[in-house]
Parts: structure tokens; sequence; C-alpha cells
């Protein structure tokens, strides 16, 4: 858990970001299934729904494995709406153990990270980049003439 200190050094300390931060652990991630029977989930949790899904749904990424065909049955159900059918997009299966690992969890080894390549290393700064560094080495490559703050 993340306070007011603890908010400040991982640059997360913005009028939205709440009052405490939770950070899973480096095998898991914080699943929004509220209901204990997946007979009762609402309509939203099996589609790609991201406006009405409380928070970020990596099952999202997976097709339901009880599918027995799924790119028919996807294929199906696009057939359906192009031709004008309300249809419910519902191929996402309810299995948070699929899953594998952590989004956006901060820390962990360096070669498990996201990896930034340039050919302009004199603007990396030095081989590890902050995640708050990105923005203005992104910036420097698309107006080099731009005096860029940080380690850009």
């Amino acid at each position: 858990m993340l306070g007011a200190a603890g908010k400040a050094a991982h640059h997360i300390q913005h009028v939205r970001a709440g009052e405490l931060i939770a950070i899973a652990a480096p095998d898991a991630w914080f699943t929004y299934y509220y209901w204990l029977d997946d007979h009762r989930a609402p309509d939203f949790a099996r589609t790609v729904d991201i406006h009405r899904k409380p928070g970020y749904d990596p099952v999202e990424l997976c097709l339901d494995p009880s599918i027995r065909f799924p790119p028919l049955t996807v294929g199906w159900k696009l057939a359906k709406k192009k031709m004008g059918f309300r249809t419910l997009m519902d191929v996402i299966p309810l299995d948070a153990s699929l899953v594998r690992g952590s989004h956006g969890r901060p820390g962990g080894p360096s070669d498990a990270g996201p990896l930034l390549m340039t050919r302009q290393g004199q603007w990396m700064g030095s081989e590890a980049l902050r995640s708050v560094d990105v923005f203005g080495v992104i910036l420097r490559h698309l107006t080099p003439d731009l005096k860029v703050g940080g380690s850009a």
C-alpha cells in the first residue's frame, strides 16, 4: 500500500490517485469480479467493454476456452452484427486464472520491464530510464531542437 510519500516516490501523487494505492504481488492482479456465482455475472463481464467495467480487465485478451470453434463463433457474431442484428459479443471467459503476471506493476528485475529502443542513445541519459522520463525521450525524437527537462 502506498500512502502520500509512496505515491510521491512513484510519481503518482495527482488529484485522481486516491488516498491509498494497492499494488498487486508480482504474479497477481486485482480482479473486479464482485459476484459469487458466474451465472449471475453482468452481461459486460463476458464482453470487451471498457466503459462499464470497473478498471482494467486483462481477461478481455482471452477467448473463452469452452467455445469449441472460436473463429466460427466470433465470425458468426460479427456477421449478425454487420447484418444489423443486435448481438452480444460474449466470448470472454470469467476465469481470472488465465491471466499470468501483473499489468503495470512497478519494480521487479529490470530485464523483465519494458524496452525503449532508439538510434539516438545520447538522448537517453542513462541505460536505465525512469518511466516518467519516457515522454521526454519520445518528444525529443519528434522535435529534436526542443530542450526537454529530466534525463532526456
